[in-house]
């Protein structure tokens, strides 16, 4: 992933943490750009926050329309087929930088992940998996993806990493029930999982900035 690939927003002092934000389906990094200067965070957290732009690609969904897209999707929920391919692409670039930022100087227990809709699927997939314990991860509008492998590929590094599922009631895009049943699903292997529901539809309220200023919060002073 190159210095293009990657919008990165600097703290006013030398950053001892980082948020990397993943966005949702045909948008880019610049969709949550402006959320940092929102969130409500510490004085002694100095925060880096990380917004990468996914690939361009065909999504079949969209009728084979070329867009930023973090991997392909033929269709939402347990009856399609998922695009294995595309998800460990995007869990490797997700993986490197996170290792870029260990190599900078920030610990991984000082990383957060978060993302929305397609992005809130590929930082719960990647954060689930990454093989050092992580501050924290947050899906926004976003599923449990590649379901049948999670047994065989959590890694014991995040048992006690806080996860937390926010998600709008009115979703019609990623339906409620679906993330619904994700969060079950992580709930039986005994992960630290937070869920928090809003009256809203497919979008991020200030509410929810609100609380995952909280969340961040919490999660670096762990």
């Amino acid at each position: 992933m190159t210095d293009d690939d990657v919008i990165s927003l600097e703290p006013l002092a030398p950053a001892n943490a980082c948020v990397i934000w993943l966005h949702g389906l045909g948008a880019d990094g610049h969709d949550f750009e402006s959320v940092a200067s929102a969130m409500d965070i510490a004085d002694n957290h100095s925060l880096r926050y990380l917004f990468p732009h996914a690939p361009v690609r065909p999504v079949t969904l969209n009728g084979g329309m070329s867009m930023h897209a973090w991997y392909d999707i033929y269709g939402i929920g347990k009856a399609y087929e998922e695009d294995e391919t595309g998800i460990s692409e995007s869990h490797q670039r997700l993986s490197r930088l996170i290792e870029a930022q260990i190599d900078l100087g920030i610990p991984s227990s000082r990383i957060i992940l978060i993302g929305f809709s397609q992005g809130g699927s590929m930082v719960l997939h990647t954060g689930l998996r990454y093989q050092q314990a992580l501050a924290g991860v947050a899906c926004l509008s976003g599923y449990l993806s590649l379901r049948q492998s999670l047994a065989e590929q959590l890694h014991a590094s995040q048992q006690q990493t806080p996860i937390l599922m926010m998600h709008g009631t009115d979703d019609q895009v990623v339906e409620y029930t679906l993330a619904e049943q994700s969060y079950q699903l992580l709930n039986q292997h005994q992960l630290n999982m937070h869920w928090q529901q809003y009256a809203h539809g497919h979008t991020v309220s200030m509410e929810q900035l609100d609380d995952l200023s909280l969340f961040i919060n919490h999660c670096l002073t762990e």
